[in-house]
């Protein structure tokens, strides 16, 4: 089936497609942002200490989880609430527990769709980022 994108008016929660408010999507978007920056500062770092060319795989994970979290931001999903069967479209802390089985199941089938598309994503600018000849 796919992971389902909502119209930009969604407020609400709908399985598989939308889990978090603008309060939880603000703090992925901050969260994607400061995670992208570390990996590009520490690829600034690795290629100015001339650091083995092996060692630039160290910017996967900060890279892989900045461009997971504005995914997030983008979709209104979060893959951990869709993980732990949450949503949360209130204040931040105000979670609430998701009780139907099938709609669980479908945000897990998102959320490893998101989870695996943007590691894949950031493993391919990794890939490029070690083959560089700086």
């Amino acid at each position: 089936m796919g992971i389902q994108y909502l119209d930009g008016g969604a407020a609400a929660y709908h399985a598989g497609a939308c889990n978090i408010g603008p309060a939880e999507i603000a703090r992925r978007r901050r969260a994607g942002i400061f995670a992208v920056g570390v990996a590009i500062a520490l690829a600034g770092v690795l290629i100015a200490v001339d650091a083995p060319t092996w060692m630039r795989l160290l910017v996967l994970p900060p890279l892989a989880g900045g461009l997971i979290s504005l995914d997030q931001a983008r979709r209104r999903f979060c893959v951990g609430f869709a993980m732990a069967g949450l949503q949360n479209f209130d204040a931040l802390g105000r979670e609430q527990r998701i009780d139907d089985g099938a709609a669980r199941a479908a945000d897990r089938r998102a959320a490893l769709g998101m989870i695996g598309q943007g590691t894949l994503v950031a493993a391919l600018i990794t890939a490029l980022f070690v083959l560089l000849p700086i």
